[in-house]
């Protein structure tokens, strides 16, 4: 089985990560920071905006179930591409909508679907499309974060649930559990 792997920013990784787990084709989605100039940032680093780093997803992914373009065009229908370093209420350049290509061939598909996807958009999408960078995980309490606390949670319950409700409404035929 051949296995690649997609990097997507689209602020907090929280509601990035609950997506993409449900996904049929999707093997392993890891929540962490790319594209900053700390090396090992923590958490609370990358909160404060001066680390670079934008929180993201590592979506290792089957192409024959799942193809990279799918996977695009899921992420600009789950998260609002058009506003400048937020999502939401949550503030600054950690939670910029990016896409780090890892090839040539997926950067030609994130801008061909930059391009597919903006007519879905009332503003213009300003998702960047950034060099693969250094990966660091996030820590342990971040991984599968909805999934073991989206009851507990304030966020949680207000932000990532009705996000993942929408989304499985969207993508019912799509989703592991469908």
């Amino acid at each position: 089985m051949s296995h690649q792997i997609a990097t997507f920013a689209g602020g907090c990784f929280w509601c990035t990560e609950a997506v993409f787990n449900e996904l049929i084709g999707i093997h392993h989605v890891e929540s962490g920071y790319i594209g900053g100039t700390v090396e090992n940032p923590s958490y609370e680093a990358v909160c404060t905006g001066r680390t670079g780093h934008a929180e993201a997803v590592r979506i290792t992914f089957d192409p024959a179930v799942i193809s990279y373009a799918e996977l695009l065009d899921i992420f600009f229908h789950t998260h609002d591409p058009t506003t400048l370093n937020r999502q939401g209420g949550d503030i600054g350049t950690q939670y910029r909508s990016a896409i780090f290509p890892h090839n040539a061939i997926q950067h030609g598909e994130a801008q061909a679907a930059i391009a597919r996807n903006q007519a879905s958009w009332d503003a213009p999408i300003v998702t960047t499309i950034e060099p693969d960078a250094p990966w660091y995980r996030a820590e342990d309490y971040h991984q599968r974060y909805f999934e073991n606390n989206g009851t507990k949670n304030g966020y949680c319950v207000a932000v990532v649930g009705p996000k993942l409700a929408k989304f499985r409404k969207s993508y019912a035929a799509r989703l592991k559990r469908a």
